[in-house]
């Protein structure tokens, strides 16, 4: 009999597991994307909403697989993508102190969505009070800035442009437009393709307006997917780490046997310890998009989905799993890293496990079934009694 061999579970390249500053994750870099002149720049990411997981089935068209031309089956994860909303432009360029790239100027919308008032203090209006000499004089400064911010238009960033690296666009989620009951939206810089003055065209003509999925990608292309993981709170290292627990005549099994030596006395980072698990921010690198659907056409149960509801919005279907629980923000960037292979090639989906053509009928047999009954009720209740019926017959033989 082969000797039992489980190592630790989990990759040491995740350390500290410690919970996640926020929970809409954010990509710190987005890959650069040069375009010939005369094309307009496009939105390199985006955020939508995890619906839920459900399976497709299509050809297989890889000729050197063993499926060729067969019906397979691919496990894949749908996630809602109502349009965002651009409310201000921002200009990076090179950090004065230091080294790096640092904001030269924003661009904001005169009119922003009173939802951003709920993620955004700014924004709101604060009361009239009443203050003194000193506190006069730094409103009036502070009232200056403000001035001077709001003044800023696209105009500044033409004649800045020698200066300005880049420009991104200041966009916020609208998760009113979903069933999910979700109010406050979340904030993302959306990175563009192209040099500075494509890029500055194509902020001047976005301001104010929203941007669609499709913009940005569209299907068969491959993208990466970041989002924040489930929180299971505070567990020991058998379900954290992975260890094996001990035999049962041990004083106690879902522990480590030695945490480090007495000399020196120390414990090492190594060492599988109790501490939080989950809730931490993950990528998935080189997820390939199916499908791209409008309206939510095509995709919903009857029921809706678990735990989330009916799709509504623009939504993708992307082949394998994501972090994250249902209703949950994720973030989409074009790959940076693409690779060749591609690990599902399928010439069209046939069936949706979701919205099978089945159910349509299967849900209209059941309102005919219902309709029977309830008639059947009607005339359970309308039914005479027996007195009735003699006196009516009596009736009929008077006559």
């Amino acid at each position: 009999m082969s000797k039992r061999h489980q190592p630790r579970c989990g990759s040491l390249a995740f350390y500290p597991r410690k919970r996640a500053l926020r929970e809409t994750a954010s990509f710190r870099s987005i890959p650069f994307v040069n375009l010939p002149e005369g094309e307009a720049a496009k939105p390199l990411n985006f955020i939508a909403y995890k619906v839920g997981m459900t399976h497709v089935m299509g050809k297989d068209s890889h000729e050197k697989g063993t499926t060729f031309g067969q019906e397979i089956t691919i496990p894949v994860t749908v996630a809602e993508c109502p349009p965002i909303k651009v409310f201000g432009v921002r200009a990076y360029g090179k950090a004065q102190k230091g080294y790096g790239e640092a904001a030269m100027m924003d661009v904001l919308f005169e009119k922003p969505d009173k939802v951003l008032q709920r993620k955004i203090v700014n924004f709101k209006k604060k009361p009239a009070k009443k203050t003194g000499g000193k506190e006069k004089k730094a409103e009036g400064k502070e009232e200056k800035g403000k001035a001077e911010k709001a003044q800023r238009t696209i105009s500044d960033l033409e004649v800045a442009k020698e200066k300005i690296s880049r420009i991104v666009l200041l966009s916020h989620s609208q998760p009113g437009l979903t069933g999910i009951g979700k109010k406050k939206p979340a904030i993302i810089e959306v990175a563009l393709s192209g040099n500075v003055e494509q890029q500055i065209v194509f902020a001047k003509e976005s301001l104010g307006k929203e941007l669609n999925f499709s913009d940005a990608f569209s299907a068969l292309d491959f993208i990466d997917v970041k989002a924040v993981t489930k929180g299971k709170g505070m567990q020991g290292p058998v379900k954290r780490a992975g260890i094996r627990m001990h035999r049962p005549k041990a004083k106690k099994r879902r522990v480590v046997g030695s945490i480090g030596p007495w000399n020196p006395s120390t414990v090492m980072w190594t060492v599988a310890r109790p501490g939080q698990m989950g809730y931490h921010s993950r990528t998935e690198y080189n997820k390939k998009i199916l499908m791209v659907g409008e309206k939510g056409q095509g995709i919903n149960p009857v029921s809706g989905f678990k735990k989330y509801g009916v799709v509504k919005n623009d939504f993708i279907v992307f082949s394998g799993s994501i972090p994250g629980p249902a209703k949950r923000a994720i973030s989409l960037r074009k790959c940076i890293r693409p690779h060749g292979k591609e690990k599902h090639k399928v010439e069209g989906i046939d069936f949706i496990a979701s919205n099978p053509p089945k159910a349509s009928g299967a849900y209209e047999v059941e309102e005919k079934l219902t309709q029977k009954v309830a008639l059947e009720k009607e005339k359970k209740k309308e039914h005479k009694s027996v007195a009735d019926e003699i006196a009516e017959a009596t009736k009929g033989e008077s006559k």
